[in-house]
């Protein structure tokens, strides 16, 4: 082989060896921040409210068992006080809302391993809860109240609690109230644990348990639609706050629920919505 041919067949190795690098790069860099997945990982340009909005829709859990706050209706829609706000909020930040239900004590993890963007299911606002998760500012005070069969005599407050059988939702704020304060103060009873309020409150009924703790805006539907035969005694043991629960870091998200939020309380919006389950005006 002559000189010439040699240095012209280098040469044609080499051209080929750069188009081969050139195409390698180009196909590495055609993964542009808007053909990324939407559980784009923490620290790259994307964050949480992009993605919801790229994608038109906002994923909000939330039990679906909890009238008027949270329930199917006769469609088998989501319906209820927090849908309706979780509705509006999605509305404001220009997205859909896509219900998912699930039992309350299995929504808080749900929140944390990315199954939800956000919660709209009366979770209390706790110093726990938030080394876990942000919250918005609080939309409903709920005043809890002991919940007893309608002729009972002997319990009048929690100070009766002791031998007792109280039941409780699973996985709630009132569960640990109940194992970490009440029963320091007031002494040992037994806590019977419920998925759902409606199996709790027929429980009661039929004096499968002695009390429960909750609040009358949750039971008075159930109580009514029922002819459950129960009665609230003494005053609220406690007051309550909730807000709507988000993944732990991203501000975006919560900057923008929390306008949504302030926005529907200045306009009425959020008046209007109060009313319409509760009859009264908003309680904060």
């Amino acid at each position: 082989m002559s000189i010439k041919v040699k240095q012209s067949f280098r040469a044609v190795m080499l051209v080929s060896a750069i188009a081969l690098v050139l195409a390698s790069c180009s196909t590495k860099s055609t993964q542009t921040p808007e053909t990324m997945p939407n559980n784009t990982p923490a620290g790259t340009s994307a964050n949480l409210l992009d993605n919801i909005k790229k994608s038109g829709k906002i994923n909000i859990g939330l039990m679906g068992t909890y009238a008027p706050y949270n329930f199917l209706n006769d469609k088998h829609e989501v319906d209820g006080f927090d849908a309706d706000v979780a509705k509006e909020v999605a509305k404001r930040m220009g997205v859909e809302v896509e219900f998912i239900t699930g039992e309350f004590s299995g929504l808080i993890e749900g929140l944390q391993k990315d199954k939800y963007d956000a919660l709209v299911s009366q979770v209390t606002i706790t110093e726990d809860r938030k080394k876990t998760m942000d919250f918005s500012t609080p939309y409903i005070k709920n005043s809890v109240n002991v919940i007893v069969q309608e002729g009972n005599t002997t319990i009048q407050s929690v100070e009766d609690f002791k031998s007792k059988k109280i039941g409780v939702g699973l996985g709630t704020n009132d569960e640990k109230y109940l194992r970490e304060t009440l029963i320091p103060k007031v002494g040992d009873f037994e806590i019977v644990t419920y998925n759902d309020v409606i199996t709790s409150l027929t429980d009661l009924n039929i004096g499968r348990i002695d009390a429960t703790i909750n609040n009358m805006f949750a039971i008075t539907p159930l109580v009514e639609k029922n002819q459950i035969k129960i009665k609230a005694v003494g005053e609220a043991i406690k007051d309550d706050f909730a807000g709507i629960a988000i993944r732990k870091n991203n501000p975006e998200l919560l900057g923008a629920v929390n306008n949504a939020l302030d926005e529907m309380k200045s306009d009425g919006t959020f008046k209007e919505i109060f009313q319409k389950w509760f009859g009264v005006d908003p309680n904060i």
